[in-house]
């Protein structure tokens, strides 16, 4: 059963993927076409594939496991702040600080550094300073603010992570990998997939593509904390479906969906929920008319590759 449609997913950009020059082609796999050199993604497997990662977090939060969420670009850390802060669960939305999960001793005192600064304040002690004091104490709190304020409550790693954008947050991935993390995450079409335990093939950089599968994220998540209480229950599992790719058959045949099963020689194809033709239709409709959002999630992608840049000059 699809948690979200085509429509919306459409609307939202989701099948907006990078230029066709920058792609990866560990991703060809989800690619359904090109438009105007812009690669676009399959949006039935984005479906599948969503909803199968709703399940995911929702049966680790169901069993009262954490899951950590990352985003700390400029169109992704809002939204990651927002959703992640609203279910209580701990989230990275500036900085990702390397030894986050692979040196968790040290990230725990900036934490408890941070606690005490908080209990300093709330208490009024820090207004018995002298004014130096507490102005590189303000100074002091603020940097940690931004750095850990995010997983203060976190008392130990995760049992997954949901991550926007690999390529981006390719530390947090790494590190993730290395401690035998879960990763879920939305991969662009200019992103290697390996590694990723669930990939949910999106736009990673337009705001409305990243706000929806957020949302959507948070929610299955929401629903698991619930029935960890006992509020209700678990979702059944989506099964993942895939697209034969086969450069010698027409589009409708590229459509078609293999079910994978448990039973690796047992495969039947089964009719997707949205015809080739009207995704077809659908997405020619979007390309062709929706020229403010096609520009938008350009824009964005630029954004990011500007905050790359000056993240590397400030390193150097």
């Amino acid at each position: 059963m699809s948690i979200v449609s085509i429509k919306d997913l459409l609307q939202a950009g989701v099948h907006f993927g990078h230029q066709q020059r920058f792609w990866n082609p560990k991703m060809d796999h989800f690619i359904f076409d090109t438009r105007k050199q812009i690669s676009i993604i399959n949006l039935e497997l984005t479906q599948e594939h969503l909803s199968a990662a709703a399940s995911k977090v929702e049966d680790i939060c169901s069993k009262g496991n954490k899951i950590l969420f990352v985003g700390t670009k400029r169109s992704a850390s809002k939204t990651i702040r927002e959703e992640a802060s609203q279910i209580g669960l701990p989230f990275v939305d500036k900085r990702w600080l390397g030894g986050t999960l692979t040196n968790w001793k040290t990230i725990r005192g900036s934490i408890r550094r941070l606690l005490d600064i908080e209990e300093m304040i709330s208490s009024g002690r820090i207004e018995k300073l002298i004014k130096k004091e507490a102005v590189e104490i303000q100074k002091e709190y603020a940097k940690l603010q931004a750095s850990v304020g995010g997983i203060k409550e976190m008392k130990g790693l995760p049992d997954a992570i949901f991550v926007i954008d690999v390529k981006y947050e390719k530390i947090a991935v790494l590190e993730a990998k290395k401690m035998g993390i879960p990763v879920i995450a939305l991969v662009d079409t200019n992103s290697d997939p390996d590694g990723i335990d669930v990939i949910i093939p999106a736009n990673d950089d337009a705001i409305r593509s990243i706000r929806l599968i957020t949302k959507v994220i948070a929610d299955a998540c929401a629903r698991g904390i619930e029935s960890s209480k006992g509020f209700s229950p678990k979702s059944d599992s989506p099964v993942i479906q895939t697209v034969k790719k086969d450069d010698n058959i027409d589009i409708e045949k590229k459509s078609n969906v293999e079910e994978v099963s448990e039973n690796k020689d047992s495969k039947k194809i089964v009719e997707p929920e949205e015809g080739a033709k009207d995704l077809e239709m659908k997405i020619n409709e979007t390309t062709n008319n929706d020229e403010d959002l096609l520009s938008n999630s350009q824009n964005e992608q630029k954004d990011v590759e500007e905050d790359s840049d000056s993240e590397k000059k400030e390193e150097e």
